[in-house]
């Protein structure tokens, strides 16, 4: 998958009139994506990879990255191009409006089972109908963070994350997507 990942996202942060870098978190697969990233890094300097013994989950993975991002904005994506990286620009664009969260929200929620849409809707439902602090339906973790926003994630001591809700919980100027 990181064959094809790879040149999509270059080629949308080659559009940008910006200076970037990639962290590619691996999350302990068993393939070879790790050699390939490493290949990658070689022959890239503004690609950084951080390989994990095992498996911990996406949202340790997550947090790794945003740990080890050094821009004024991060882009959160995952490698399995079910967002497109396309969108970083339109995203970009509302960060330099002045928002400091810009999160994707899905139209259609291609390759998932009609259980699994409405799963994840009624639990973001009742998870909303518990919590004071909203969190946007129809979203995933592909979003844009600002460097304030995620120097507020690294400061919140919580251990088992859940990402999406921390970035509502914490505020600041967000904007949806679509």
């Amino acid at each position: 998958m990181i064959g094809i990942t790879h040149p999509r996202l270059v080629s949308a942060l080659a559009a940008l009139e910006a200076e970037w870098e990639i962290v590619y978190v691996n999350d302990g697969s068993a393939d070879t994506t790790l050699e390939l990233l490493a290949a990658i890094q070689k022959a890239d300097k503004r690609v950084r990879v951080i390989g994990f013994s095992r498996n911990f989950g996406h949202q340790i993975a997550v947090t790794a990255g945003i740990d080890h991002a050094s821009g004024d904005v991060l882009v959160i994506i995952d490698a399995d191009l079910q967002d497109p990286p396309e969108l970083i620009g339109a995203m970009l664009a509302k960060w330099r409006e002045g928002f400091d969260v810009v999160y994707g929200r899905r139209s259609e929620r291609q390759g998932e089972s009609a259980f699994k849409r409405a799963s994840a809707g009624l639990f973001y439902r009742f998870l909303n109908r518990l919590s004071q602090t909203p969190i946007p339906l129809d979203t995933g973790d592909f979003r844009l963070i600002d460097r304030a926003v995620a120097d507020a994630l690294r400061q919140m001591p919580e251990h088992d994350r859940f990402l999406r809700g921390m970035v509502a919980w914490i505020g600041f100027r967000q904007y949806a997507l679509d």
